[in-house]
């Protein structure tokens, strides 16, 4: 699925236009970005948590020349998955 077919999924779901569920989408996205960006853990109780973790400095190989090479250290974005999520996906059919 993507975003598109997102939008129109929760239109038809909230019984609303697609330009304002675009509008919805496209907010919350833009809000748990920013706030991730800054340090900041946004926990969706039931969907997961995003969070910014701290990735060590480390040595890595170069495939093509298999010459040693220093990654260095950076922040990534992380999610963990909530249990309602993780127990819907692990659902058997």
């Amino acid at each position: 699925m993507n975003k598109a077919e997102l939008v129109d999924v929760v239109a038809k779901e909230a019984g609303t236009t697609k330009k304002d569920a675009e509008l919805v989408i496209n907010k919350m996205m833009e809000t748990i970005i920013g706030q991730v960006a800054h340090g900041v853990k946004v926990t969706l109780v039931g969907f997961g948590t995003f969070e910014a973790r701290q990735r060590k400095a480390r040595t890595g190989r170069n495939p093509k020349t298999n010459e040693p090479l220093n990654i260095p250290a950076k922040r990534v974005a992380g999610f963990k998955v909530g249990k309602e999520f993780a127990d819907a996906v692990n659902k058997r059919k």
